[in-house]
C-alpha cells in the first residue's frame, strides 16, 4: 500500500548509530589494554552493528507495511541485543551509539505515512 519513501530521517539516524558503534566496536577489538581487544564479544557487536546497518538499509527501502513492521520489530532486538553486550563489555559508548539507533526507531514509528495525491 504505501509507496517507497522519498526520504527516512529514522533509518538514517539508525544507519549513522551502527556505523558509529562499528567504528567504536572496531576501536575496542583493535586497540590493546581496552579490556576487549581481540574478544568474542567484540567481534559479535561489530557483526551485529553490520547487521543494523543494512536493516537500517532495508528499512529505508521498504515498500509493504507488513514488511516495514517485521523489520521494525527485528531491529529493536538487534538494538537492545547490541547495547546489552556493549554494557556487558563496557562499552559505554556503543550503549549510547545504540540509544541513539533506539531514538532513530521512534522516529520511524511515529513519522506520520506518506500521503498520495494525484493530480488531474
Amino acid at each position: 500500500m504505501s509507496s517507497m519513501r522519498s526520504s527516512s530521517p529514522g533509518a538514517m539516524v539508525i544507519l549513522v548509530a551502527s556505523a558509529v558503534g562499528i567504528a567504536i566496536a572496531l576501536y575496542a577489538f583493535l586497540t590493546p589494554l581496552t579490556g576487549v581487544n581481540g574478544t568474542l564479544g567484540a567481534k559479535i557487536v561489530i557483526a551485529t552493528c553490520a547487521i543494523l546497518a543494512i536493516l537500517a538499509g532495508a528499512l529505508s527501502l521498504c515498500q509493504t507495511r507488513g514488511l516495514h513492521n517485521l523489520l521494525r520489530v527485528v531491529i529493536v532486538a538487534v538494538i537492545i541485543g547490541t547495547a546489552f553486550a556493549a554494557l556487558l563489555l563496557h562499552l559505554w559508548w556503543l550503549a549510547l551509539a545504540m540509544a541513539v539507533a533506539l531514538v532513530g526507531l521512534m522516529i520511524d514509528i511515529f513519522r506520520p505515512a506518506p500521503t498520495h495525491r494525484k493530480h488531474s
